[in-house]
């Protein structure tokens, strides 16, 4: 049974009035996972420890007093603070270590459907709706904590983790793989941004792209990943891909989300037990979201484990 790690504080994560990445996201997903027969289990509050793996106590520290008592604190034109968010992102972070430490000591598969997503916070810099690096935190969580020597994260949102390549890009443990529309926001993610130890891939896509060129861009990555033999997979799952989704132009379905995530459960069955932990980020049609989501939950439960 798929683990689903969520929390009611994720909800206390409040942004301003026709921003995208809201509090009814959630709301969707939960649309989208009703009925499903899910392991559920409350996201504890994260370790400041796990989260200074990936950024330094002063930035976190900052974060932390710019918190208001009320309304809104703007970090950028993207990125707001509330006076839940705080608790919000902690929660994403020990939702996302509690997933690794389950999936790394009893196997299996996770879901992790928190907010505020992660995949672009750099390591001194909140930006993109994003606070903390939730995904490379796990990472880390996966490769100090449990002492894996192998671990790849994978990210399909439509815009490039370019947060996720900061926190990694000297990280020879780890590997990162990004595809993304081309160009967009944050305007990292060029095929030529390698990594300090050559371990990053970026798969740029062109706009108007669909299903056929993402499986063009992915299948050669995911043979070669086969070949590395990671001994967990994380999954920064966005699903701002979507034909339907007002931020980007690519034209994926959600046979498409379906046909990535069974792939990739193939990959870490012949790697790594089928040990997968896979963390929300974007998706901001909201009914694109939770088809979206609801087949990409139903392939990690497919999956043999």
């Amino acid at each position: 049974m798929v683990r689903l790690y969520t929390h009611p504080d994720h909800l206390g994560h409040v942004t301003p009035p026709g921003h995208p990445e809201q509090v009814a996201r959630l709301h969707a997903v939960d649309r989208g996972l009703h009925g499903m027969a899910l392991d559920r289990i409350a996201c504890p509050l994260g370790d400041l420890a796990d989260i200074h793996r990936c950024h330094p106590p002063a930035h976190v520290e900052t974060l932390r007093r710019a918190v208001p008592t009320g309304g809104w604190t703007a970090l950028d034109g993207d990125t707001f603070l509330s006076p839940g968010s705080w608790n919000a992102a902690l929660r994403a972070v020990g939702g996302i270590c509690a997933a690794v430490d389950a999936v790394v000591t009893q196997g299996g598969r996770a879901f992790v459907a928190a907010r505020p997503p992660g995949h672009h916070a750099e390591a001194t810099r909140a930006m993109g709706f994003c606070l903390f690096g939730t995904v490379a935190i796990g990472a880390m969580r996966a490769l100090d904590h449990h002492g894996l020597s192998r671990v790849a994260v994978l990210d399909f949102d439509v815009h490039h983790g370019n947060g996720t390549q900061d926190l990694l890009w000297h990280e020879a443990r780890a590997r990162f793989v990004s595809s993304h529309e081309w160009p967009l926001y944050p305007g990292t993610g060029a095929s030529s941004e390698t990594g300090a130890h050559g371990q990053i891939t970026n798969l740029p896509l062109r706009a108007g792209s669909g299903g056929a060129e993402m499986r063009a861009a992915w299948q050669p990555v995911l043979d070669d990943l086969a070949r590395w033999q990671p001994e967990l997979i994380l999954l920064s799952a966005g699903f701002d891909a979507h034909r339907a989704d007002p931020l980007a132009n690519l034209t994926w379905r959600e046979a498409d989300f379906a046909w990535l995530t069974r792939a990739i459960c193939d990959l870490a069955q012949e790697c790594c037990g089928g040990r997968v932990v896979s963390t929300l980020e974007g998706g901001y049609d909201l009914d694109a979201l939770a088809d979206s989501v609801a087949a990409h939950v139903e392939e990690l439960k497919r999956a043999p484990g």
